[in-house]
Protein backbone atom coordinates (compact mmCIF):
# COMPACT_ATOMS: atom_id res chain seq x y z
CA UNK A 1 0.00 0.00 0.00
CA UNK A 2 1.26 3.28 -0.93
CA UNK A 3 2.56 5.18 2.54
CA UNK A 4 0.53 8.36 1.75
CA UNK A 5 -2.51 6.26 2.09
CA UNK A 6 -1.34 4.47 5.12
CA UNK A 7 -1.15 7.60 6.50
CA UNK A 8 -4.84 9.04 5.67
CA UNK A 9 -6.15 6.03 6.68
CA UNK A 10 -4.10 6.57 10.39
CA UNK A 11 -5.72 10.11 9.90
CA UNK A 12 -8.91 9.04 9.80
CA UNK A 13 -8.87 5.81 12.08
CA UNK A 14 -7.51 8.51 15.36
CA UNK A 15 -6.18 5.22 17.18
CA UNK A 16 -8.97 4.97 19.17
CA UNK A 17 -9.93 1.00 18.20
CA UNK A 18 -8.36 -1.07 20.63
CA UNK A 19 -8.33 -3.75 17.64
CA UNK A 20 -5.83 -1.89 16.01
CA UNK A 21 -3.69 -0.94 18.98
CA UNK A 22 -0.85 -3.38 17.60
CA UNK A 23 -0.42 -1.47 14.46
CA UNK A 24 0.34 2.00 15.78
CA UNK A 25 3.28 3.59 14.75
CA UNK A 26 5.97 4.59 17.08
CA UNK A 27 6.82 8.12 18.21
CA UNK A 28 8.86 10.66 16.32
CA UNK A 29 12.85 10.66 17.32
CA UNK A 30 13.17 12.74 20.28
CA UNK A 31 15.44 16.04 19.08
CA UNK A 32 18.91 16.06 20.43
CA UNK A 33 18.88 16.98 23.55
CA UNK A 34 16.18 16.08 24.98
CA UNK A 35 16.69 12.59 25.72
CA UNK A 36 15.72 13.09 29.02
CA UNK A 37 12.19 14.70 28.46
CA UNK A 38 9.42 12.16 29.11
CA UNK A 39 7.91 10.35 25.87
CA UNK A 40 4.31 12.27 24.90
CA UNK A 41 2.37 9.06 24.61
CA UNK A 42 -0.36 9.05 21.45
CA UNK A 43 -4.23 8.02 21.94
CA UNK A 44 -2.78 4.17 21.30
CA UNK A 45 -0.05 4.29 23.45
CA UNK A 46 -2.74 5.61 26.31
CA UNK A 47 -5.14 2.85 25.67
CA UNK A 48 -2.49 -0.30 24.85
CA UNK A 49 -0.98 0.93 28.55
CA UNK A 50 -3.96 2.01 30.67
CA UNK A 51 -3.92 -0.37 34.00
CA UNK A 52 -7.10 -2.35 34.87
CA UNK A 53 -8.18 0.23 36.64
CA UNK A 54 -8.92 2.27 33.82
CA UNK A 55 -11.19 -0.33 32.37
CA UNK A 56 -14.65 -1.11 34.03
CA UNK A 57 -17.12 -4.08 33.01
CA UNK A 58 -20.48 -2.78 32.29
CA UNK A 59 -23.48 -4.41 33.90
CA UNK A 60 -24.70 -7.62 32.32
CA UNK A 61 -28.36 -6.70 32.22
CA UNK A 62 -27.48 -3.25 30.50
CA UNK A 63 -25.95 -5.11 27.52
CA UNK A 64 -27.75 -5.78 24.26
CA UNK A 65 -26.42 -8.38 21.53
CA UNK A 66 -28.33 -7.59 18.24
CA UNK A 67 -27.69 -10.04 15.37
CA UNK A 68 -27.50 -9.26 12.18
CA UNK A 69 -26.85 -11.00 9.06
CA UNK A 70 -23.50 -9.41 9.12
CA UNK A 71 -22.55 -9.72 12.84
CA UNK A 72 -23.22 -8.57 16.30
CA UNK A 73 -24.07 -4.78 17.37
CA UNK A 74 -23.05 -4.60 21.28
CA UNK A 75 -25.17 -2.40 23.30
CA UNK A 76 -25.33 -0.55 26.11
CA UNK A 77 -28.89 1.03 27.71
CA UNK A 78 -28.58 3.99 30.17
CA UNK A 79 -30.16 2.81 33.19
CA UNK A 80 -29.22 6.23 34.62
CA UNK A 81 -30.72 8.54 32.04
CA UNK A 82 -33.56 6.67 30.94
CA UNK A 83 -34.56 3.82 33.26
CA UNK A 84 -38.18 3.57 32.35
CA UNK A 85 -37.50 3.24 28.89
CA UNK A 86 -34.27 1.03 29.23
CA UNK A 87 -36.55 -1.39 32.07
CA UNK A 88 -39.55 -1.73 28.88
CA UNK A 89 -36.41 -2.58 26.58
CA UNK A 90 -35.74 -5.23 29.02
CA UNK A 91 -38.60 -6.24 29.09
CA UNK A 92 -39.34 -6.59 25.01
CA UNK A 93 -35.88 -8.49 24.99
CA UNK A 94 -36.87 -11.16 27.74
CA UNK A 95 -40.00 -11.59 25.63
CA UNK A 96 -38.11 -11.97 21.80
CA UNK A 97 -40.06 -8.90 20.81
CA UNK A 98 -36.86 -8.20 18.28
CA UNK A 99 -36.26 -11.45 17.16
CA UNK A 100 -37.17 -11.74 13.61
CA UNK A 101 -38.04 -7.80 12.87
CA UNK A 102 -35.82 -5.85 10.96
CA UNK A 103 -33.92 -2.56 9.79
CA UNK A 104 -36.53 -0.62 8.06
CA UNK A 105 -34.62 2.66 7.90
CA UNK A 106 -31.00 3.89 6.74
CA UNK A 107 -31.45 7.34 6.26
CA UNK A 108 -27.80 8.95 4.77
CA UNK A 109 -26.08 10.80 7.11
CA UNK A 110 -28.77 10.73 9.40
CA UNK A 111 -29.96 7.22 11.32
CA UNK A 112 -30.21 3.54 11.34
CA UNK A 113 -33.82 2.46 12.62
CA UNK A 114 -34.92 -0.88 13.29
CA UNK A 115 -38.47 -2.41 14.91
CA UNK A 116 -41.92 -3.26 13.39
CA UNK A 117 -42.26 -2.43 9.64
CA UNK A 118 -46.42 -3.24 10.68
CA UNK A 119 -47.17 -0.78 13.13
CA UNK A 120 -48.87 1.69 12.65
CA UNK A 121 -50.16 4.44 15.25
CA UNK A 122 -53.45 4.72 13.87
CA UNK A 123 -53.85 0.92 13.27
CA UNK A 124 -52.41 -1.33 15.95
CA UNK A 125 -54.38 -4.62 15.02
CA UNK A 126 -51.38 -5.98 12.36
CA UNK A 127 -48.50 -4.88 14.62
CA UNK A 128 -46.48 -7.73 16.74
CA UNK A 129 -47.62 -7.86 20.01
CA UNK A 130 -45.66 -5.61 23.08
CA UNK A 131 -46.58 -8.72 25.47
CA UNK A 132 -46.14 -7.05 29.16
CA UNK A 133 -44.27 -3.92 27.88
CA UNK A 134 -45.73 -0.60 28.88
CA UNK A 135 -47.23 0.69 25.27
CA UNK A 136 -46.78 4.25 26.13
CA UNK A 137 -43.79 6.23 28.29
CA UNK A 138 -43.60 9.50 30.01
CA UNK A 139 -40.48 10.97 27.92
CA UNK A 140 -36.92 10.72 29.62
CA UNK A 141 -35.29 14.01 27.94
CA UNK A 142 -33.34 15.12 30.53
CA UNK A 143 -32.15 14.48 34.34
CA UNK A 144 -31.41 16.64 36.67
CA UNK A 145 -27.60 17.39 36.85
CA UNK A 146 -27.53 18.20 40.76
CA UNK A 147 -25.03 15.51 42.24
CA UNK A 148 -24.22 14.68 38.56
CA UNK A 149 -20.42 13.98 38.17
CA UNK A 150 -19.81 14.71 34.59
CA UNK A 151 -15.98 14.83 33.54
CA UNK A 152 -16.51 18.03 31.43
CA UNK A 153 -14.62 19.14 28.55
CA UNK A 154 -13.35 22.91 28.44
CA UNK A 155 -13.99 23.55 24.85
CA UNK A 156 -16.97 25.69 23.77
CA UNK A 157 -19.70 23.56 22.73
CA UNK A 158 -22.37 25.42 21.04
CA UNK A 159 -25.46 23.36 21.71
CA UNK A 160 -25.13 23.41 25.55
CA UNK A 161 -23.13 25.45 28.16
CA UNK A 162 -21.32 22.35 29.48
CA UNK A 163 -20.38 18.89 27.69
CA UNK A 164 -18.24 15.83 29.14
CA UNK A 165 -19.03 12.22 29.83
CA UNK A 166 -20.86 10.30 32.38
CA UNK A 167 -20.59 6.38 32.44
CA UNK A 168 -19.06 6.37 28.85
CA UNK A 169 -22.07 8.56 27.42
CA UNK A 170 -21.63 11.63 25.60
CA UNK A 171 -23.23 14.61 28.18
CA UNK A 172 -24.70 17.99 27.91
CA UNK A 173 -26.17 19.90 30.49
CA UNK A 174 -26.98 23.05 31.52
CA UNK A 175 -26.56 24.21 34.90
CA UNK A 176 -29.19 27.17 34.84
CA UNK A 177 -31.94 24.74 34.53
CA UNK A 178 -30.32 21.91 36.37
CA UNK A 179 -30.36 19.32 33.28
CA UNK A 180 -28.62 17.13 31.54
CA UNK A 181 -28.65 14.31 29.06
CA UNK A 182 -27.19 12.02 26.45
CA UNK A 183 -25.88 13.78 23.48
CA UNK A 184 -26.97 12.51 19.68
CA UNK A 185 -23.78 11.56 19.01
CA UNK A 186 -22.31 8.99 16.39
CA UNK A 187 -23.58 5.34 17.87
CA UNK A 188 -26.22 7.59 20.18
CA UNK A 189 -29.52 4.69 20.30
CA UNK A 190 -33.02 6.81 20.89
CA UNK A 191 -36.55 5.46 21.51
CA UNK A 192 -38.33 6.35 18.18
CA UNK A 193 -41.89 8.50 18.75
CA UNK A 194 -44.99 9.80 16.92
CA UNK A 195 -45.91 13.45 17.59
CA UNK A 196 -46.90 13.61 21.17
CA UNK A 197 -44.04 13.28 23.98
CA UNK A 198 -45.12 10.01 25.68
CA UNK A 199 -45.51 8.02 22.31
CA UNK A 200 -42.44 6.10 22.58
CA UNK A 201 -42.15 3.04 24.16
CA UNK A 202 -38.34 0.91 23.25
CA UNK A 203 -40.10 -0.91 20.71
CA UNK A 204 -38.63 1.43 17.74
CA UNK A 205 -35.15 1.77 17.96
CA UNK A 206 -32.54 3.89 15.76
CA UNK A 207 -28.96 4.78 16.10
CA UNK A 208 -27.18 7.10 14.91
CA UNK A 209 -25.19 6.64 11.91
CA UNK A 210 -24.32 10.56 10.76
CA UNK A 211 -22.73 13.81 11.68
CA UNK A 212 -24.29 14.28 14.85
CA UNK A 213 -27.66 15.61 14.92
CA UNK A 214 -27.70 17.47 18.43
CA UNK A 215 -30.91 19.36 17.34
CA UNK A 216 -32.69 16.03 18.43
CA UNK A 217 -31.52 16.45 22.13
CA UNK A 218 -34.54 17.39 24.37
CA UNK A 219 -36.60 16.67 22.22
CA UNK A 220 -36.54 12.61 21.89
CA UNK A 221 -35.27 10.04 24.82
CA UNK A 222 -31.57 8.48 24.29
CA UNK A 223 -31.31 5.06 26.03
CA UNK A 224 -28.38 3.55 24.71
CA UNK A 225 -25.05 3.54 22.67
CA UNK A 226 -22.92 1.18 20.89
CA UNK A 227 -20.54 -0.39 22.05
CA UNK A 228 -19.09 -1.98 19.12
CA UNK A 229 -20.40 -2.77 15.78
CA UNK A 230 -21.36 0.52 14.76
CA UNK A 231 -20.48 -0.60 10.82
CA UNK A 232 -22.80 -2.97 10.56
CA UNK A 233 -25.17 0.00 10.78
CA UNK A 234 -23.71 2.80 9.13
CA UNK A 235 -22.44 0.42 5.80
CA UNK A 236 -25.81 -0.67 5.37
CA UNK A 237 -27.60 0.37 1.92
CA UNK A 238 -29.98 3.38 2.15
CA UNK A 239 -33.08 3.61 1.92
CA UNK A 240 -35.31 5.02 -0.71
CA UNK A 241 -37.05 8.79 -0.90
CA UNK A 242 -39.41 9.03 1.96
CA UNK A 243 -36.80 10.06 5.17
CA UNK A 244 -34.60 6.34 4.16
CA UNK A 245 -37.42 4.01 5.12
CA UNK A 246 -37.18 0.82 2.76
CA UNK A 247 -39.87 0.80 0.03
CA UNK A 248 -40.33 -2.82 -0.16
CA UNK A 249 -40.17 -5.26 2.91
CA UNK A 250 -37.42 -7.61 0.99
CA UNK A 251 -35.07 -4.82 1.46
CA UNK A 252 -35.20 -4.86 5.08
CA UNK A 253 -32.48 -6.28 7.17
CA UNK A 254 -33.41 -8.74 9.40
CA UNK A 255 -32.68 -9.03 12.77
CA UNK A 256 -31.87 -12.79 14.09
CA UNK A 257 -32.30 -11.67 17.38
CA UNK A 258 -31.30 -9.08 20.76
CA UNK A 259 -30.59 -10.84 23.66
CA UNK A 260 -29.27 -9.44 27.09
CA UNK A 261 -25.55 -10.12 28.19
CA UNK A 262 -27.24 -11.75 31.49
CA UNK A 263 -29.40 -14.25 29.62
CA UNK A 264 -26.45 -15.76 27.68
CA UNK A 265 -24.87 -18.90 28.93
CA UNK A 266 -22.03 -17.71 31.13
CA UNK A 267 -19.60 -20.00 29.16
CA UNK A 268 -20.29 -18.27 26.23
CA UNK A 269 -20.20 -14.50 27.47
CA UNK A 270 -17.85 -12.28 25.80
CA UNK A 271 -15.96 -10.42 28.47
CA UNK A 272 -16.61 -6.73 27.49
CA UNK A 273 -14.38 -3.80 29.30
CA UNK A 274 -15.52 -0.13 28.44
CA UNK A 275 -12.63 2.47 29.19
CA UNK A 276 -13.89 4.58 32.41
CA UNK A 277 -14.88 8.47 31.59
CA UNK A 278 -13.45 9.11 35.12
CA UNK A 279 -9.92 8.89 35.45
CA UNK A 280 -6.59 10.29 34.81
CA UNK A 281 -6.07 8.27 31.90
CA UNK A 282 -9.16 9.61 30.19
CA UNK A 283 -7.80 13.02 30.51
CA UNK A 284 -4.85 12.68 29.21
CA UNK A 285 -6.78 10.76 26.21
CA UNK A 286 -8.56 13.69 25.64
CA UNK A 287 -5.66 15.73 25.54
CA UNK A 288 -4.08 13.36 23.57
CA UNK A 289 -7.62 13.99 20.48
CA UNK A 290 -7.46 17.66 21.32
CA UNK A 291 -3.69 18.25 20.91
CA UNK A 292 -2.20 15.30 18.25
CA UNK A 293 1.12 14.00 19.30
CA UNK A 294 1.40 11.49 16.30
CA UNK A 295 4.08 11.62 14.14
CA UNK A 296 1.75 12.33 10.93
CA UNK A 297 0.20 15.58 12.17
CA UNK A 298 1.44 18.71 12.07
CA UNK A 299 -1.18 21.26 13.36
CA UNK A 300 -2.61 20.58 16.82
CA UNK A 301 -6.29 21.83 16.60
CA UNK A 302 -6.22 22.86 20.05
CA UNK A 303 -9.71 21.74 20.20
CA UNK A 304 -11.95 19.14 20.47
CA UNK A 305 -16.05 18.41 19.69
CA UNK A 306 -18.05 16.18 22.29
CA UNK A 307 -18.88 14.36 19.90
CA UNK A 308 -15.45 13.49 17.63
CA UNK A 309 -14.98 11.37 21.12
CA UNK A 310 -15.04 7.58 20.79
CA UNK A 311 -14.78 5.69 24.28
CA UNK A 312 -12.72 2.85 23.39
CA UNK A 313 -14.37 -0.79 24.17
CA UNK A 314 -12.80 -3.97 24.09
CA UNK A 315 -14.98 -7.25 23.63
CA UNK A 316 -13.45 -10.26 23.74
CA UNK A 317 -14.81 -13.73 22.84
CA UNK A 318 -15.51 -16.56 25.86
CA UNK A 319 -13.32 -19.19 25.09
CA UNK A 320 -10.52 -16.30 24.58
CA UNK A 321 -11.10 -15.03 27.76
CA UNK A 322 -11.16 -17.88 29.56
Amino acid sequence: MPQRFRLLRHAAFGGLLVAALAGAHAQAPVPAGAASAPKARTTADIIREAPASAWRRPDPNDVLAMTLPSGTVWIELSQRFAPHHAANIRTLVAQHYFDGLAVIRVQDNFVAQWGDRAANDDDTSKARSLGSAAPKLQPEFSINDQGLKITKLKDRDVWAPVTGFVDGFPVAADPKTHRAWIAHCYGTIGAGRGDTVDSANGAELYAVIGQSPRGLDLNITPVARVLQGMELLSSLPRGGQNMGFYDKPEQDVRITKIERLADMPEAMRPDIQVFRTDTPQWSELIESRRNRKDSWYVHKAGAIDLCNITVPVKVEAAAAAR
